[in-house]
């Protein structure tokens, strides 16, 4: 057998925040039909909010764009029954471009983070990514008056407390963290069983001190529910290398009576590099299973196996 993971809270890089190595992700949560080709309903996503919060998984990641507001909204209804943000747990968002006009400036990462935090209804955001920089250049989110300047200094007012990126091309992520403006870092969909397209970017995120978090190593589902059930990759349909390399890997999993969403997750999980794995949930259930797949016994044969394709 190799080593059981370790679900034990650690550092989350130099922020000083503890977090637990599985993270909770609320993208679904948004109720976003489009992205995930199904609906999360109002009372069934807050039974799986509170549940996350009566739970030893400490760390909720959410953004602006997730359902335009909806996941930040269903979080903030929680948190009012609960008088507030439970003590130990950590709640991050992402401030996000005009979703309806496409707007990606300075004064729209403000409006972000302002409706974020009355959507949440909390006076301060523990952690916020600039999220999805792709849609503008590396030069324009670093431009002065323009989104990272402006995320700055929402931080010193004291609006956010650390600063991270979260992106998707890992060329663009990359210069993004070699500035040392951020503490932390999402990569997304690139690094899973299908594909390592991330492996290089936490060595980067190693050098600078910046947490690695690897978020979607289900590939938003493939890898949790198999390429016959859900034949999509990153949001979209697979293409037919990837569903043969998909079923070959679900039946190397099977030969060793191992669930695929076990060794997906746990692929993330045993990275030394990585600090937290975001995982979405949309059923209170699927918390402990999540769980249970993080501690699934997993022969070292497997890995071996799995390296090999």
């Amino acid at each position: 057998m190799s080593h059981p993971v370790s679900l034990t809270p650690r550092p989350l890089g130099n922020t000083g925040l503890i977090v637990s190595p599985l993270c909770i992700g609320c993208a679904p949560l948004g109720n976003m039909p489009d992205t995930f080709a199904y609906e999360v309903g109002e009372e069934r996503a807050l039974q799986t909010i509170r549940a996350v919060f009566s739970d030893s998984v400490n760390f909720l990641d959410t953004a602006a764009s997730y359902g335009d507001g909806e996941s930040e909204r269903r979080i903030g209804l929680v948190l009012r029954e609960l008088g507030g943000l439970p003590a130990g747990f950590v709640l991050a968002s992402k401030a996000d471009r005009d979703l309806h006009t496409g707007e990606f400036s300075g004064e729209q990462m403000r409006r972000s983070v302002e409706r974020s935090l009355r959507l949440l209804g909390v006076d301060q955001i523990q952690l916020l990514y600039l999220h999805d920089p792709e849609h503008i250049s590396f030069e324009q989110a670093m431009a002065p008056g323009g989104p990272v300047e402006v995320l700055q200094r929402c931080q010193q007012e004291g609006l956010i407390a650390h600063l991270g990126v979260a992106g998707g091309p890992i060329d663009l992520m990359t210069r993004f963290v070699e500035t040392d403006l951020f503490e932390a870092a999402i990569s997304h969909n690139r690094y899973t069983l299908l594909n390592t397209d991330a492996d290089a970017f936490w060595n980067v995120c190693l050098q600078h001190n910046v947490a690695a978090v690897n978020a979607a190593p289900y590939g938003s589902g493939i890898l949790a529910k198999g390429p016959t059930a859900y034949p999509r990759y990153m949001y979209s349909e697979a293409s037919e290398d990837m569903l043969a390399r998909a079923r070959q890997i679900e039946a190397l999993c099977q030969h060793y009576n191992v669930p695929l969403a076990a060794a997906a997750l746990q692929f993330s999980l045993r990275d030394p590099r990585i600090t937290a794995t975001v995982v979405g949930i949309t059923r209170p259930e699927r918390l402990a299973e999540t769980v249970s797949f993080a501690q699934f016994p997993i022969p070292q044969e497997l890995w071996t196996a799995l390296a090999a394709l």
